[in-house]
């Protein structure tokens, strides 16, 4: 599974935005479909709110993919691969 880190500029990003930003949806379309659709998940709970505002210690996942919020300021560690669990 690819896990990314993601560093917030701000207080919080809406999840669309979210996942525009970090590549996983080609465009805002394409990710308001993803979370209506039911296939992203916040802190492990299903997520259909599609500008739920996500703040620093979130974790959003989705198939074969982990995005950590972190806060501003923060440096993020390397990226690796996990196995799926």
């Amino acid at each position: 599974m690819q896990t990314i880190e993601f560093l917030l500029r701000g207080e919080f990003i809406t999840l669309d935005h979210l996942l525009k930003a970090t590549g996983l949806a080609g465009s805002g379309g394409q990710a308001k479909a993803l979370v209506a659709e039911g296939k992203v998940q916040v802190d492990g709970r299903d997520e259909l709110r599609k500008t739920a505002k996500l703040r620093a210690g979130q974790v959003v996942s989705l198939t074969g993919a982990r995005i950590r919020l972190l806060p501003p300021g923060t440096e993020p560690t390397t990226a690796e691969e996990t196995p799926d669990e």
